[in-house]
Formats: structure tokens, C-alpha cells, sequence
């Protein structure tokens, strides 16, 4: 069974697994950045590959996004 209203870094979600954006946690450039890109704070986001190494694919606002690793360590999401 899945866990619920378990929050925990973006690149921990398994490829194929949903859940939404909580918080942001960087300096101003990073969180910036995110913020351009429409990873904003209660957006559903998508993992489409995450092989535990390397950059992930997300899908977030219908874009696929190629984030590095560390900054998908960066970002908080509840499933």
C-alpha cells in the first residue's frame, strides 16, 4: 500500500510515481530557477526515470524536465 502525505526529496520518488511539490530548499538562483521552470510549491510532478544515478526526467506541467540529481535532492514532494 502507498504511503500517504509522506514527504521526502524528489530524486527518492520511483520512475512511473507521482506526487506534489511542498518546498524548495536552496539558495536564490536554485530556487529561481525552479520557480521559472514551474516547479512551484503544490504542483503535481511525475517521475518518468530515475535510475539512481545521473540527471531524472520529470514532467512537470505537462514538460519534461531534465533536472541534475543534487537538485532533485533539493526539492520536497508529498505523495
Amino acid at each position: 500500500m502507498k504511503a500517504v502525505n509522506h514527504t521526502m526529496p524528489l530524486g527518492k520518488l520511483p520512475s512511473g510515481e507521482s506526487a506534489t511539490i511542498v518546498d524548495l530548499a536552496g539558495g536564490r538562483t536554485f530556487v529561481a530557477r525552479c520557480l521559472a521552470l514551474g516547479c512551484t510549491p503544490g504542483t503535481p510532478v511525475t517521475m518518468e526515470r530515475n535510475s539512481g544515478h545521473g540527471p531524472v526526467i520529470v514532467v512537470v506541467r505537462g514538460t519534461r524536465l531534465a533536472l541534475g540529481r543534487g537538485e532533485s535532492m533539493r526539492l520536497c514532494v508529498r505523495t
